[in-house]
């Protein structure tokens, strides 16, 4: 019976052994399993991980890129403020030279003999030369009221590409409102940054220092001083736009900052300077109001503005024009009348008037003008 029993037991224990073998095979099977699906998890993640960690870089390098340019747009935008802008004066060369156009001032303005160049304050522009024409704008602070832009818009549009690329377009900043010049420069740099671009639109601030001290602009509590002294400044600022025009063309047009010109002016200002009339001309009138629209030889200029300079502080500008007509071209006891009957094909008007007068707020402060027609 022992031994019976005995081979039970073992068969018994056979059994419960193989019976554990056979479970812990199968826990290990089920562990390597897990560790392998385990395995593949960490495989994913790693792979999911430099996919992320790639498109990581790129969106980086994209962001550097947009950067880059956001920062390169925001240099160029700033060189072309006004705190950037060509300061002429100071940053001439040795070797540099400028024209001595400026040098006729010294005569009429003793305290410009201590001055060693005379130029504008600003240049903005490409600083064409050797064009057919030369488009002169002074403008001031009118307050709270511009037509600049309206203004520059008209003439510039109105201009086919030839005559772009023959012709510059000057804006005089004629104030010493560092605010208003911020103003002009920043309009015109984002409103007309292809005429910029191209040479055939420029910007240029008269220096404070050209005026003498007899303008008491902000001394005088008379209006009719006031007037007398805005009057003074007008001629002056007239003058020194003229003398920087003076070298860069054939012609030379006086504009102001609240006029439109009309459709296809200028192709019928070159038309009828080269077909409509001969060379034997003192200046043309493309505008019977004020000193709007009066074109000159460049090669006058000069002469004019010694005139004006002689009488600045006597009569506005267009007044002096009239009168250096009457002193240069009437004989000696001819009527005005019949010097300007004589001379018809000297001092020409031409018909109808292409430029058209806009602005009701006057440059001279606090005052209005509602003449229109011109």
């Amino acid at each position: 019976m022992r031994p019976k029993r005995g081979n039970v037991l073992v068969a018994l224990a056979a059994v419960m052994l193989f019976s554990f073998s056979c479970f812990c095979i199968s826990r290990l099977t089920q562990t390597s399993n897990q560790l392998i699906n385990c395995r593949n998890h960490i495989l994913e993640f790693k792979e999911k991980m430099l996919l992320l960690k790639n498109k990581t870089e790129r969106n980086r390098q994209e962001l550097i890129k947009a950067l880059s340019k956001i920062k390169y747009e925001m240099t160029q935008r700033k060189n072309t403020s006004v705190n950037l802008v060509e300061k002429k004066v100071n940053t001439l060369g040795k070797n540099e030279t400028v024209s001595d156009t400026f040098e006729i001032l010294k005569f009429f303005f003793p305290h410009l003999r201590k001055v060693g160049r005379i130029y504008p304050d600003v240049i903005f522009g490409k600083k064409r030369t050797g064009v057919s024409f030369a488009l002169g704008i002074s403008t001031v602070n009118r307050g709270n009221q511009s037509y600049l832009s309206q203004t520059l818009n008209s003439v510039v549009s109105r201009m086919s590409p030839s005559e772009e690329k023959d012709s510059v377009v000057i804006v005089s900043v004629a104030d010493r409102n560092e605010d208003y010049l911020k103003y002009v420069v920043d309009m015109i740099t984002k409103r007309f940054k292809r005429q910029l671009k191209s040479g055939s639109l420029e910007v240029i601030s008269i220096p404070a220092f050209f005026y003498p001290n007899i303008l008491p602009l902000t001394q005088s509590t008379e209006d009719s001083g006031k007037l007398e002294s805005w009057r003074i400044k007008q001629v002056l600022d007239f003058c020194f736009l003229m003398l920087y025009a003076q070298p860069k063309a054939m012609y030379y047009l006086q504009l102001e900052d609240d006029i439109i010109a009309k459709k296809m002016y200028f192709t019928k200002i070159t038309d009828f300077v080269h077909n409509g009339t001969s060379n034997n001309w003192f200046y043309i009138e493309f505008s019977i109001l004020g000193f709007i629209g009066k074109l000159f030889k460049s090669e006058d200029l000069t002469d004019f503005v010694r005139f004006f300079l002689m009488f600045y502080k006597d009569k506005p500008i267009d007044l002096l024009l009239g009168d250096i007509f009457q002193v240069k071209m009437c004989d000696p006891g001819e009527t005005p009348e019949k010097c300007a009957e004589r001379n018809k094909h000297i001092r020409i008007r031409y018909k109808p008037s292409l430029f058209q007068h806009v602005g009701i707020q006057s440059s001279f402060p606090g005052r209005e003008q509602y003449s229109k027609k011109i």
